[in-house]
């Protein structure tokens, strides 16, 4: 990370200079208790709900001091055990733009392989294992499938919050209980009412203007139906339990992801967690009736552990304690739209919702926190774009457009999922059953989705067509920027190049050189540089704020295919050395190599054409905007001016 631009600072460098207003010291704490001041009676961004997909929104917009964010919260306090723990690579890429993946990977159980035990026809009802698989495909991310307790998520963002300029806090005890939206209402067109719950103030209500509400708070979401919709879809009418315990047992697997099939008793899915002891074990229960709920059946943890001795035999589980247990049935629902605009309706969205909020679905594929937070990854950066005036407000659209159709493709593989573990196996007696060699297939088919890493969005504003894909065949516009190894050019450090993508909203131009000698006048990188400092047409000159550092809206890197230490970082252009803050510092880490020590070549990884190179236009959520060639300025230039708003 970079810091010491504008003055040594000594300390944390995580923590960022207060803003103007922000709460110090003893303020902070008292933000969330008995002391807590009312929520601000106007705000730009009002998010109810604390859960993954609230926080991973308000930590995003923390990083804006001149955004207004409040978050609201129903409990009086911080989550202590949470009830996700899945988190797939794709997640953890998006933690590394937040910067608390290494902190989290050091706490949290790797996911290395997935085992496979399915009814040892030797043994009667007994199990045994069937196979072992890699958990995620080699080259698919740096980054490890991991597990770690939901609230030790909700502690990094809270971390992230509170180390930003506007030292933000979320105003637990406040239940939401009127929510308008007047489109003609001038700068504030949301007014939502919150009922105070804390000791002290219970049933006072706040009143508060928004410019805009984003609704975090989970399946029952208020804010979801204060806007009329509704989650529709269908239920698998079949109940599963779920259970965190310390348990001693003779099952070999316990310290592996597994897969349990038996012959008669049904499935359980076996999950370890971090710490080295504990372990989330979801355990197949009885099918239910049409139109029973689960809640009839009367069910006690004790039944969970019963039913996983049956299913695991020979193999017995002793369990000394029980963390946290649930019962759950499965079902799988979406609203139409994830904003306020009515069909038929012509106006700009003023509300949206996210999350369990306008999607649900069983924990099988372990998705559910993964998608919540990426909704609002997506989401945040508009936001504050169109705040800051850099954005048009139309492109709050593409929000609902764009996951709308993830929730729908996350829907489909869950219910598929979640059929083919509950039902019957394939037997003599039921030929119809599934096979557990199905199963397994259908899991390593599945693992890219699982991971993460198989969204793509569609051709928009947002998103350019592949005209130029070939370019760079390894970066497939639409999707997620696929990092590799790199070596930084002017300290020869090691890195991976997404590293560099942080979640502060700004855009990303990676500009891989074309063949021959960078700093040759005829180069075409040397070119591109050229037109991005100095033409007017370029998107760096026209929509760099006044008076900002030259990669305040768009982040130039260029990466060339000479190694490190055949090229003189003299010789480079001047652009990818820019001075910036108050003392004219230079910028130097603006320019890559490829790896070519260890093998990774980046030019070779990622499929880049090497006498052309290529143009890689990155969204700030990460995913690939657009791939175009080197030369192709009118295009650059197009691509942004449909998409940023000038001076």
């Amino acid at each position: 990370m970079q810091f010491h631009l504008n003055g040594f600072k000594a300390g944390d460098p995580t923590v960022s200079a207060p803003a103007k207003g922000a709460l110090e010291g003893d303020d902070v704490a008292a933000a969330a208790t008995d002391a807590s001041p009312a929520v601000p009676e106007e705000v730009d961004v009002l998010v109810v709900g604390s859960g993954p997909a609230g926080l991973a929104l308000a930590a995003q917009l923390s990083r804006f001091p001149d955004i207004r964010t409040s978050l609201v919260e129903q409990k009086a306090a911080p989550m202590e055990l949470g009830q996700a723990d899945g988190v797939g690579c794709r997640t953890v890429e998006m933690f590394q733009a937040f910067g608390f993946a290494e902190k989290m990977l050091k706490e949290a159980y790797w996911v290395n392989e997935t085992t496979f035990w399915k009814p040892d026809g030797a043994s009667g009802n007994a199990i045994s294992r069937s196979d072992r698989i890699q958990d995620v495909e080699d080259g698919l991310s740096e980054f490890p499938h991991v597990v770690l307790n939901q609230a030790r998520i909700h502690d990094f963002y809270l971390e992230v919050m509170k180390n930003s300029a506007n030292r933000m806090e979320p105003y637990y005890s406040r239940r939401l209980v009127d929510l308008t939206v007047d489109p003609d209402g001038g700068d504030f067109p949301v007014t939502v009412q919150l009922e105070r719950l804390d000791g002290g103030h219970e049933g006072r209500i706040e009143t508060v203007r928004a410019r805009y509400v984003v609704g975090c708070d989970g399946a029952r979401s208020a804010v979801r139906k204060s806007l009329g919709r509704e989650l529709k879809g269908d239920a698998a009418n079949q109940a599963w339990g779920v259970m965190d315990v310390l348990a001693v047992t003779d099952f070999p697997d316990i310290r592996m992801k597994s897969l349990v099939q038996s012959a008669e008793e049904g499935s359980i899915l076996i999950i370890p967690r971090e710490g080295g002891y504990l372990v989330r074990i979801y355990v197949e229960l009885d099918e239910l009736n049409e139109n029973e709920r689960v809640a009839n059946r009367n069910l006690t943890v004790d039944h969970l552990i019963a039913a996983a001795n049956r299913i695991l035999r020979p193999y017995t589980l002793d369990v000394k304690e029980v963390a946290w247990w649930s019962v759950y049935e499965i079902g799988h629902r979406t609203t139409d739209k994830f904003d306020d605009v009515k069909e038929g309706e012509d106006r700009l969205p003023h509300v949206f919702i996210a999350g369990d909020a306008c999607h649900t679905h069983s924990p099988k594929a372990g998705q559910g926190m993964n998608v919540s937070m990426q909704d609002t990854f997506n989401l945040a950066w508009k936001l504050a774009a169109v705040l800051q005036g850099r954005m048009a407000p139309t492109i709050l659209h593409t929000y609902s457009a764009e996951r709308k159709a993830i929730a729908q493709d996350l829907i489909d593989f869950d219910s598929a999922w979640a059929r083919m573990l509950s039902a019957p196996l394939k037997s003599p007696e039921n030929p119809d059953g599934v096979d557990p060699a199905e199963i397994q297939k259908y899991f390593q088919k599945g693992g890219r989705y699982t991971a993460g890493v198989a969204t793509k969005y569609k051709p928009s504003v947002l998103t350019g067509e592949a005209t130029h894909q070939h370019l760079a065949t390894g970066f497939d516009i639409g999707m997620r920027f696929h990092s590799a190894p790199v070596i930084r050019l002017a300290d020869a450090k090691p890195m991976h190049l997404g590293h560099v993508i942080e979640a502060d909203g700004r855009w990303r131009l990676f500009a891989f050189a074309d063949a021959g000698d960078p700093a040759a006048d005829g180069s075409k990188i040397r070119a591109l540089c050229d037109f991005l400092q100095k033409n007017p047409a370029s998107p760096v000159v026209k929509y760099t704020p006044k008076g900002a550092d030259i990669d305040a809206a768009i982040d130039v890197r260029a990466i060339f295919q000479e190694g490190f230490r055949e090229l003189a970082v003299d010789a480079m252009p001047s652009f990818l050395k820019p001075t910036k803050g108050r003392y004219g510092l230079i910028d130097y880490e603006k320019m890559f190599c490829p790896d070519l020590k260890s093998g990774t070549d980046i030019f070779d990884m990622r499929g880049i054409d090497r006498t052309e190179g290529a143009l890689v236009i990155v969204r700030p959520d990460q995913y690939v905007a657009h791939v175009l060639p080197l030369d192709g300025v009118e295009e650059l230039a197009a691509f942004f001016d449909g998409v940023l708003l000038g001076n």
